[in-house]
């Protein structure tokens, strides 16, 4: 199961969860302000300086970047 932990209006955010739908992979999403807030998300990603923190299958991946990568170089 992957999460992708956003916040409105961020394009990186929105690039992995089309990567998500693109593959047919299995997600949820959760958004700033609505599913947590900043204290929330600082304490689950305290070295995290941006958004979205994707997490697969428990562990956490990174970034849109670094998760872009995982997806390309690992099958999930």
């Amino acid at each position: 199961m992957i999460e992708i932990w956003s916040k409105p209006q961020c394009p990186f955010c929105d690039a992995a969860v089309q990567i998500c739908e693109t593959k047919d992979l299995e997600f949820k999403k959760y958004m700033l302000d609505e599913d947590f807030n900043r204290e929330e998300f600082t304490e689950k990603f305290p070295n995290a300086r941006t958004f979205p923190q994707i997490i697969v299958d428990g562990e956490l991946v990174g970034g849109y970047q670094e998760f872009n990568q995982y997806v390309q170089t690992k099958s999930i």
